[in-house]
């Protein structure tokens, strides 16, 4: 069986480190998944995940100078892409998410914006500035 960037395959846990595990792909390849690819979670110890002889189905990333990049988070994700999509029917609710999106931007801005103007109000008056009344070096009363 030959192995391909962007294919998925099963292998199995050979060993495992501090920054992934090693997967054996059959043929006598070997992979490693690194440890930001095993979950779409942060994880701190790749042992609450995968255990030594554990079977995972992994998607190929990458093959250079003999060594292959392993996912197993990309294999879910695609799994939970189609999932969703067959749901929905369709993927033309994309656009919803996007108009939540701008309208609470520019809530945002405008809050900020009034948020500005109340700061740079307020600080005016304390420094005398924009029409509060000035005494000027020229008018000493000594």
């Amino acid at each position: 069986m030959s192995i391909e960037v962007g294919s998925v395959v099963e292998g199995k846990v050979t060993g495992i480190t501090s920054f992934g595990a090693f997967i054996d792909l059959g043929n006598g390849q070997t992979g490693l998944v690194h440890i930001s690819e095993v979950a779409d979670d942060y994880v701190q110890d790749i042992n609450n995940y995968l255990k030594i002889n554990d079977v995972v189905k992994v998607r190929v990333l990458s093959m250079k100078d003999g060594k292959i990049g392993l996912s197993i988070r990309k294999v879910d994700s695609v799994n939970k892409e189609r999932s969703r999509r067959s749901s929905n029917g369709n993927t033309k609710n994309q656009g919803q998410p996007d108009k939540n999106f701008e309208s609470k931007l520019l809530k945002f801005l405008k809050d900020s914006e009034a948020r500005q103007k109340d700061l740079k109000k307020n600080q005016d008056s304390k420094r005398g500035g924009r029409g509060s009344a000035r005494i000027s070096a020229n008018n000493n009363l000594y």
